[in-house]
């Protein structure tokens, strides 16, 4: 007879957890024969001791296993998705989908909300007057047969061991087991059905993961499941250190991305939008076609256009503005060298754009403007960030995070590449 117990004390004594072991406990857990507090001693164990590369792609797909999956099959084009694992300013979903699907690949795209100091992708787009998160899979599938693309909240039962055990990691200080981090979000990626998967994990101050070491840890750990599950599947580990482009904040990003699709906008967010466009549709095979070119002529904003109208959204809809807004300074003349992700990312939560808990609401129009950023001569009292808030109320401790998240000096600024590596399933 099977045990939690015996699961519990083979992983806190260092064992390896057999399939079976595996498809027994995450099943048990899903149909709540196991127990919250068993499967909270069963997170710190393996926070605690790890998983082999084995066991976290079997944990996987036991989570895979739990729910249902989007029959994708059928549609008239290849199916690629792409993954980021959050940032401050990461609007890149938003331009990279309808990009991808005008290059001729299909785009599931299953996205979620912001937590604390990262942005989530619905909150964003929900900044459009109409648009809806909630489709159902067949409302999914009929949107990618007819547009290319769409972005929407993953349905009830995809993973639902994953939502679960989710929600218990926040509560039991588990949430930094990469094991758990990778499982989590590759169980989601593989029930969404797409055949092929690109990841963008984010490295520094605004990133989960803030050292190189543990970017490539979790980008390897990601990329050896979606191979061990039958995906193709590659992983970029990129810089956010920064916040990407000027923009964080919800219609604030929604605007930045509308003015890339339009062929403009930041040259970082450009940068990092056509990498992963191509990365994607290597992956997808469509080798004959250029997404610079897609992007900067236009075909990408119809594409933008056509999704955001299949949801309901109205895309000439003027989108939220906040009622106060402040300007910060430079204080002295010289180069910016340094702009915190973190703190730009904290001071837009504290002005509105994000919650503390999945129940709160977002403010859409709140957030920062970067006017200027590393690397860039500003002169005294020139605008260094606009803080954009409908709770005046705010306004000083967004100051305060701000304060130390600057530095101007006479020195050059150091840079680190937007792209600092790629990770590949055959990667020794």
């Amino acid at each position: 007879m099977r045990s939690a117990i015996d699961v519990i004390r083979a992983k806190r004594d260092g064992q390896r957890l057999t399939d079976d072991q595996i498809d027994w406990v995450v099943d048990a857990y899903t149909r709540g024969e196991v127990a919250d507090e068993q499967m909270s001693a069963l997170a710190m164990a393996v926070l605690l001791n790890g998983m082999t590369s084995e066991e976290t792609a079997r944990w996987t797909a036991a989570m895979v296993a739990s729910g249902e999956t989007l029959a994708l099959g059928g549609l008239p084009m290849p199916t690629v998705d792409k993954h980021s694992t959050g940032g401050v300013g990461d609007k890149i979903t938003l331009p990279l989908t309808p990009l991808v699907a005008a290059c001729g690949a299909a785009v599931p795209q299953l996205s979620g909300r912001g937590l604390g100091h990262t942005g989530g992708t619905l909150d964003k787009l929900e900044s459009i007057p109409g648009w809806r998160a909630s489709l159902t899979a067949e409302e999914v599938r009929a949107q990618l047969r007819e547009v290319g693309a769409v972005i929407c909240a993953a349905t009830a039962g995809l993973a639902p061991a994953d939502r679960k055990l989710y929600a218990l990691r926040d509560v039991t200080g588990t949430v930094e087991s990469v094991p758990l981090i990778a499982s989590s979000i590759m169980s989601k990626k593989i029930a969404e059905g797409a055949e092929s998967l690109v990841l963008d994990v984010k490295c520094g101050s605004g990133a989960f993961m803030k050292t190189l070491e543990q970017a490539r840890e979790l980008a390897t750990t990601l990329v050896d499941i979606g191979a061990a599950n039958g995906v193709r599947i590659s992983a970029l580990i990129t810089d956010m250190s920064v916040p990407l482009g000027r923009a964080v904040g919800n219609a604030l990003e929604v605007a930045e991305s509308v003015d890339v699709l339009r062929g403009g906008g930041p040259t970082d967010v450009v940068e990092l939008t056509v990498a992963l466009a191509r990365e994607m549709l290597q992956h997808a095979g469509v080798s004959d076609v250029d997404p610079a070119e897609v992007l900067a002529d236009g075909r990408a904003h119809e594409v933008w256009r056509e999704m955001i109208a299949a949801q309901g959204g109205d895309p000439d809809a003027e989108l939220p503005q906040a009622q106060h807004r402040e300007t910060i300074t430079a204080p002295a003349s010289g180069t910016l060298t340094r702009l915190d992700a973190y703190a730009v990312g904290l001071a837009a939560w504290r002005l509105g754009a994000g919650r503390a808990r999945k129940e709160d609401a977002v403010d859409h129009a709140a957030g920062v403007v970067c006017l200027a950023k590393p690397g860039e001569q500003v002169v005294e009292g020139q605008p260094l960030l606009e803080l954009h808030t409908d709770r005046p109320q705010a306004l000083a401790a967004a100051r305060d995070t701000l304060a130390p998240a600057y530095e101007i000096s006479g020195a050059d600024a150091r840079s680190t590449p937007l792209i600092i590596e790629k990770v590949t399933a055959n990667r020794s």
